[in-house]
């Protein structure tokens, strides 16, 4: 079998609905190079294993499928993660690049994968591409899109530091990252390893949406209420920060300043709110 150019990482746990469709969409990519499929199952309890199990047994020659234990679970913040089974999944992959997509998001072209090694290899001095993605819901319908970037650019650290633009599927990246333990400590692994990458070469971004995002009730980002999100992204701040070595402490200072004021503005009752409650005050 031909070394993989690519590995294709992929996370899942309790994605029944969506496994198959993410499978997929990532076993019709067109491609002049050979690429495998680390598919990590986080023993899940609703069928999700077995669906991996199957399509394994049918592409022996594509998916290395590695079936993890809940025992391994690393826990953040007291709540259980997939940073485990990323990580080994991370370990597993021979490609001199990793594409990502998580268990319950998908590709949309074909193309993908060529259009990002092309330019890859090509621009030696960029670390990480990703592209526009679309934001669904369960049933896989349009909400919005990713970010509001309508033209290719190239980006770097500092820019995205101001905020998470990449989606997770939508990224690929050259192999070789070393991580901090830190890292390991981090809410958001997504956001952490762009920084990382970013911090290796620049980062380009495609304008082509191909690949969707999906907002479903068992995600862990979306059952969070504005104020747990603006509070947990703080958190998520400061840590990144650390990792980063307190490189980029001004620039993480200021953004978590605005996020606190954007949290202080939506706590204050307005005036007209305070006069309606005094009112009704007296009326009592």
């Amino acid at each position: 079998m031909l070394k993989p150019l690519v590995s294709i990482c992929i996370q899942t746990y309790n994605h029944k609905d969506y496994i198959s469709q993410c499978l997929d969409s990532i076993l019709i990519q067109q491609t002049n190079f050979p690429f495998e499929i680390i598919l990590g199952e986080d023993e899940s309890a609703d069928g999700t294993r077995e669906t991996c199990k199957e399509y394994a047994e049918k592409h022996p020659d594509k998916i290395k499928l590695f079936l993890r234990s809940r025992k391994d679970v690393i826990y953040i913040n007291g709540n259980p993660t997939g940073r485990y089974n990323f990580m080994e999944n991370l370990k597993a992959c021979k490609g001199k690049y990793i594409a990502l997509c998580e268990g319950d998001d998908y590709w949309t072209d074909p193309l993908k994968l060529q259009k990002q090694v092309d330019f890859l290899e090509k621009n030696p001095e960029y670390s990480m591409c990703f592209h526009q993605a679309e934001i669904v819901n369960n049933k896989g319908e349009l909400i919005r899109y990713f970010n509001d970037i309508s033209e290719c650019k190239t980006l770097n650290t500092k820019e995205l530091i101001q905020e998470n633009i990449i989606s997770t599927a939508s990224s690929i990246f050259r192999n070789g990252l070393v991580f901090s333990e830190e890292f390991y400590k981090i809410a958001a692994a997504d956001w952490a390893l762009h920084l990382l990458n970013a911090e290796r070469g620049f980062v380009y971004y495609l304008s082509d949406c191909m690949s969707s995002y999906r907002i479903h009730e068992n995600g862990i980002w979306s059952k969070l209420s504005k104020k747990e999100q603006i509070l947990k992204g703080v958190e998520i701040m400061k840590s990144l920060d650390r990792m980063l070595d307190y490189k980029y402490h001004n620039d993480f200072n200021e953004l978590i300043t605005n996020r606190l004021a954007i949290l202080d503005k939506r706590n204050k009752p307005s005036i007209k709110k305070k006069i309606i409650n005094r009112i009704k005050k007296i009326l009592k």
